[in-house]
């Protein structure tokens, strides 16, 4: 009652001066009543126009055309200039579910912006809506899975705290008259690679892994954040289309945890449903069509609900079944204000999008981001009096740092422009590429751009006025194709770079990966990846050889790894001084790099995947089942563990004591100078043999000044011991022993224990 009230306030109604025509042009009625009436007055060929992502306008009703496709992982994505924060996976290594609120309520208001300048200029085409499909909350089981630094990383608890903080950056408060935004968990469900068999895979996994890994950030998200939409995954479970799933979608999201929101289908899964090769689930489109439906899947990404009507006169799907599907989705428009034109954020300028305001806290999350993994020596933090050179192939490389799903940022500071800011003169050599050049693939002739490769920008505005074709989208595609053939520029002769190198003492070596070989079912087949997926972990050859041949010759090595997954640096601990990982950090991820290089920021980002030894570790890549796989249940000893950040300070844990409800753990810098540490519980239950050797229960990021302790409250509630119940076939709160572990990572020997009785 209290959200209705403030709707009509919102609309600026105290009555109305005259009556309108019909019920669903009444604002003064409830989003549900006006959405229910206007159902009433379409035909069954204009319900199924409306429930696709491209929903088309219906003029004699006065519904303008909506399209509910839009990105936000990391940042208003695909829209032009927007804030590029760092990729979702370097976000999760701040561990700090506070700030990355922020973020998102930064990325609301330039999509507020956005859409409303979107709307004055025409139509609201695709990318320029205000449902969002962010965030992905898969788990990260398996660091060959192209798409996991879309996630926040292996852990579900950490998964559903900053999943939950992001959902509620995006749409406001829940009492908002107006919805500000649409948050979308995708992808539901049991869905982590490989990307080449997403769209005939099945996946086959214990009720317990379901329950206790895969589930639980989703839950999260439904239960506690009230998120707004849930996308479906491509792959079947149990031998079931994700999108058709009755399972998924009416037993477990909608009945269990009571959803009442939309789902969507990710883009065209339901044609997987039928075409040859994928899943022959259904005979053809309209057999899909009326799967889909049926289960509850609210609106289709792709064309398949096309066929609705079809469907409907063979008598596969009733008018009720489409109403019911179509309806949640017309009661969000009137809630976002689409229906209506309205919006309580028309106050804010266009200059916040890519401002100074956004940009700080771009460059603070880039800051919080960054993990220091190894300091031999004390070799960091860097001094401007030491002879530094930069070498490496993602030194400056903007389009690297921007990730996937992103947006284009008008300035981005590489790592070496940075440097170039505190050392003018600083020597840079790339090197080698990011791949040995003989594998480097032929030029991609597969673009409708490709042809204009080649042309200068006086006839790249030329072909762009004769070809109708936007200017921005050739140049965009000649940048990218011209970035990737850099990707496999031959390394340069080590003896010839060592004789430029003379004098110099320490190396800062900017290597890595690059979002051009691992993402989202990618045309890339080359030495260590394919099709987005990596099939090794291991730092490619031509920059391992590099860093060794540095190395041997008495050089001093920083090396700066830019990648959206764990690696395998076994040798390269042995070959660098000090090992810095960067993700994929944003547009202002040069200057935070920087900052943390020289130490005027002192490093605090912790792992939120394993960083294995060798794929040798790993089970099966198609193996969903969790034995064997993340730290949670991984038995062996891994290079970096999940939770490990080295930071310039250094902090003693003492033995922590229970207080009520609460666990108090007494924390001391016993350095000489402040920092930030991140504190970590873990619970073990010692008679669960089948369970996690441990998982994580709670974090919390403290400021600890030189000399001082710091007693951190970790509170024990009953979700702190939710474990698998066999009685109950589910996770929830099960009494008994258990064991608390905290400290400053998950590795054994960083954690303290005490025994507890729930």
């Amino acid at each position: 009652m209290k959200r209705l009230l403030l709707f009509a306030l919102a609309l600026g109604i105290g009555c109305l001066a005259g009556a309108q025509p019909y019920p669903y042009q009444d604002k003064t009625l409830s989003p549900t009543e006006r959405a229910t009436d206007l159902l009433s007055r379409l035909t069954v060929e204009e319900k199924a126009s409306l429930m696709m992502n491209a929903a088309a306008p219906i003029p004699r009703l006065g519904i303008k055309q909506y399209n509910w496709w839009n990105e936000a992982l990391h940042g208003v994505g695909r829209n032009g200039s927007a804030t590029v924060f760092p990729q979702a996976i370097g976000m999760a290594a701040a561990f700090d579910d506070d700030l990355l609120y922020e973020v998102f309520t930064a990325v609301s208001d330039e999509a507020r912006v956005k859409n409303r300048i979107a709307k004055q200029q025409g139509p609201v085409k695709i990318y320029q809506g205000l449902t969002f499909w962010t965030p992905n909350i898969n788990i990260f089981r398996d660091p060959r899975w192209g798409r996991g630094m879309e996630t926040y990383g292996e852990d579900p608890y950490l998964t559903g705290k900053l999943g939950m903080a992001v959902v509620r950056g995006l749409q406001g408060p829940d009492d908002s008259p107006i919805r500000k935004a649409h948050a979308c968990a995708k992808h539901y469900a049991v869905h982590s690679g490989p990307e080449s068999t997403r769209h005939r895979f099945n996946v086959w996994v214990s009720e317990r892994d379901l329950r206790e890994t895969y589930l639980p950030a989703f839950k999260d998200l439904v239960t506690k954040a009230n998120v707004e939409e849930v996308m479906t995954a491509y792959n079947r479970v149990e031998g079931v289309p994700a999108a058709a799933s009755n399972k998924l979608i009416n037993d477990i999201l909608r009945g269990e945890w009571g959803f009442k929101g939309i789902i969507t289908s990710d883009c065209w899964a339901v044609a997987d449903f039928y075409e040859p090769g994928r899943h022959g689930y259904s005979p053809d489109a309209a057999s899909a069509a009326a799967a889909a439906v049926i289960a509850g899947v609210n609106t289709e990404c792709g064309n398949s609900y096309t066929h609705l009507p079809e469907a409907y006169a063979r008598g596969l799907v009733s008018e009720k079944q489409i109403d019911n599907a179509l309806l949640p989705l017309m009661i969000d428009r009137y809630e976002l204000g689409e229906m209506d034109d309205v919006s309580l954020w028309d106050h804010l300028p266009e200059s916040i999008v890519e401002g100074p305001e956004h940009k700080a806290l771009a460059l603070k999350m880039a800051r919080a981001s960054i993990v220091l993994l190894q300091n031999r020596d004390n070799l960091l933090p860097l001094k401007k009096n030491q002879k530094i050179a930069i070498v490496g192939p993602n030194a400056d490389d903007e389009e690297m740092m921007w990730g996937n799903y992103n947006g284009i940022p008008k300035e981005t500071v590489t790592l070496l422009e940075a440097f170039r800011t505190r050392m003018p003169k600083v020597k840079y050599f790339r090197g080698c590429g990011i791949i040995d050049k003989k594998y480097q693939p032929a030029r991609d002739t597969t673009s409708r751009f490709a042809r204009f490769m080649d042309l200068s920008e006086e006839e790249l505005n030329e072909v762009a006025k004769q070809y109708a074709i936007g200017v921005n989208d050739i140049k965009n595609y000649v940048k990218r194709q011209q970035a990737l053939e850099l990707s496999f520029e031959p390394e340069l002769d080590a003896d010839a770079l060592l004789a430029q190198l003379k004098g110099i003492d320490i190396v800062v070596f900017a290597g890595g990966i690059s979002p051009r070989f691992e993402g989202e079912e990618m045309p890339v087949n080359v030495p260590g990846f394919t099709g987005g997926d990596k099939t090794d972990i291991e730092l490619p050859d031509v920059q391992r050889r590099l860093l060794k041949a540095l190395h041997e010759a008495g050089k001093k090595v920083v090396f700066v790894n830019f990648s959206g997954s764990a690696m395998g640096f076994v040798p390269e601990t042995e070959s660098c001084d000090a090992i810095v990982q960067a993700w994929y950090p944003g547009q202002m991820g040069g200057t935070a790099i920087t900052d943390v290089l020289f130490g005027d920021v002192n490093p605090s980002g912790k792992l939120p995947v394993t960083f294995y030894k060798s794929i040798e570790q790993l089970p099966d890549f198609e193996n969903y089942e969790m034995e064997g796989h993340t730290y949670r249940f991984f038995r062996g000893e891994p290079l970096f563990p999940f939770g490990y950040g080295l930071s310039y300070s250094a902090f003693r844990y003492g033995d922590a004591r229970i207080e009520g409800r609460d666990l108090v753990i007494p924390v001391t810098n016993i350095s000489k100078r402040a920092g930030e540490e991140i504190v970590q519980l873990y619970v073990r239950k010692p008679d669960d043999p089948d369970g996690p050797v441990k998982t994580l229960r709670g974090f919390r990021r403290v400021n600890i000044p030189a000399g001082k302790t710091v007693e951190v409250r970790m509170p024990l509630t009953d979700e702190t011991f939710n474990w698998w119940d066999v009685a109950a076939w589910d996770v929830k709160p099960v009494r008994g022993d258990y064991v608390l572990l905290y400290g400053g990572s998950s590795a054994d020997a960083s954690l303290k224990s005490l025994d507890y009785s729930f």
